[in-house]
């Protein structure tokens, strides 16, 4: 079994083609095929399904496919090590970001890290945090910042960043818009617009209002909270979102307290085991620093 012989097995993976994967991998689409064929035949097993018109994991593939992204991040972790104790932090970090982190000054956050690192390249991409905590664990993703709807994530390390009350919003016609705050089982009867489920803070309030016995009404999804705010100043319903882009928008809408309250968590998170490699410690180290 060789290296780049894993490499070709998660690229392929990856991608469900061979021809993808071989692009990916600046190579020739026939050495992809031969060296998984060399590699099945190594094994004993098929790794993929080519019957059909997308490339599909066997159940052996499936199960492999794990230890090969953790074999594959051993190596990079010893290169970068090596690089480490020669003095520079060098290597390739992947990182998520739920849509909903307005607050968290992402920008300034990566400039700071590129200015102490210039030797790590940060791949950087958004997704609801059921399915970066899955990237998390998978290893597709180094480091990521996720909402936490229920604890910590089994098998994840985290930090809190950002601990806030969630407030429903309308506009100033609103039936609602004379009050200071509402009970969960008003909100129950109004169409509700909310972030869709898998996101952190839609797991927060169908957490408290199954914890209520009710069951919330969502008329409109939307993975921006500013989109949510924005449609509930057209009167397009009453929107449920941080306390901290409610301010933003005081002069358009009306915040109400939430009773009970409920509140929102964003964290820094990360593989509790294997450790992350240098580069991965470096960009943890410093997000726990300055976010």
């Amino acid at each position: 079994m060789e290296l780049h012989q894993l490499e070709y097995f998660v690229a392929v993976a990856d991608e469900a083609n061979f021809t993808r994967a071989a692009a990916r991998m600046h190579v020739a689409q026939p050495g992809v095929s031969a060296q998984i064929r060399r590699l099945e035949r190594e094994l004993g097993q098929p790794l993929f399904d080519r019957s059909g018109r997308a490339v599909r994991l066997t159940d052996v593939g499936a199960a492999a496919l794990p230890h090969a992204r953790a074999a594959l991040a051993a190596v990079a972790a010893v290169r970068e090590t090596v690089a480490e104790h020669e003095g520079l932090v060098r290597g390739q970090v992947a990182m998520g970001m739920v849509t909903s982190a307005g607050p968290v000054a992402l920008p300034d956050f990566l400039a700071g890290f590129a200015e102490r690192y210039p030797g790590v390249e940060i791949t950087l991409g958004e997704a609801n945090s059921d399915v970066m905590v899955a990237a998390l664990r998978e290893g597709r993703l180094d480091v990521a910042v996720i909402g936490l709807a229920d604890g910590v994530p089994a098998g994840l390390t985290t930090q809190v960043v950002l601990d806030e009350e969630l407030v429903a919003v309308v506009g100033p016609r609103d039936e609602f818009a004379g009050r200071d705050e509402v009970s969960l089982a008003d909100l129950a009867t109004r169409s509700l617009i909310c972030l869709p489920k898998g996101t952190g803070l839609r797991g927060v309030l169908d957490r408290g209002f199954a914890a209520a016995g009710l069951h919330p009404r969502v008329t409109i999804e939307a993975s921006d909270p500013n989109v949510l705010a924005q449609l509930a100043v057209r009167d397009l319903g009453v929107a449920l979102i941080p306390e901290s882009l409610a301010r933003y928008y005081r002069k358009e809408l009306h915040a109400l307290r939430l009773r009970p309250e409920l509140r929102g968590q964003l964290a820094l998170a990360w593989r509790a085991d294997p450790p992350a490699g240098p580069a991965a410690r470096a960009l943890i180290d410093f997000a726990r620093s300055v976010l």
